[in-house]
């Protein structure tokens, strides 16, 4: 004989069960749907019914410009003193994909020697098209605006990190520490 929770999982398990089946029926039956075609017909001649119009893309959002510093919150790195040791604490976030270390590649470049740089340098590290091409140096004042949104920047950019866009200080910090690691 069941008791209260043993019978209450049997009933989940043959719910799913059943969610299952119908799902899958349905996903075979759209699957055949999708297979045939419609033709119309007239008199004299067939033809394919029209296939629906396509959505047309989403525009890709313009790259700030290689020289703009400008930041979205509209304030500048020169409102802030940064701090090294405050930044080496802050660049744990960054940790996972980059190392400070020169030669020392991850799933993103190393960053030692980052600022003065030429965006897309390092040789043997595979950057994305919109990275190479973007014609960035690595000023203080382009990192603390790439920080604040890195997609907005260099849109296609694989570097996936959203940025530190509330928190400008953070920004000022990591860049003074990666300045004192060049």
């Amino acid at each position: 004989m069941q008791t209260g929770p043993i019978k209450r999982l049997g009933r989940v398990t043959f719910g799913v069960a059943c969610a299952t089946l119908a799902l899958t029926a349905c996903a075979k039956k759209a699957e055949s749907d999708s297979s045939t075609t419609t033709t119309t017909t007239t008199a004299a001649t067939t033809t394919p019914a029209a296939a629906p119009a396509a959505e047309p893309a989403a525009p890709k959002p313009a790259a700030v410009a290689a020289d703009n510093t400008d930041t979205i919150a509209g304030v500048k790195l020169a409102a802030y003193t940064g701090d090294a040791k405050k930044g080496e604490t802050d660049f744990i976030t960054c940790k996972t994909c980059h190392a400070i270390e020169a030669g020392v590649n991850k799933i993103g470049p190393s960053l030692h020697g980052v600022v003065g740089r030429k965006a897309g340098s390092i040789p043997g590290f595979t950057y994305s098209t919109a990275n190479k091409n973007s014609g960035i140096t690595w000023t203080e004042e382009k990192l603390f605006q790439y920080l604040e949104n890195p997609q907005r920047v260099v849109p296609g950019t694989k570097m996936t990190f959203a940025g530190w866009p509330t928190d400008p200080q953070k920004r000022a910090d990591v860049i003074a520490y990666l300045k004192s690691n060049s």
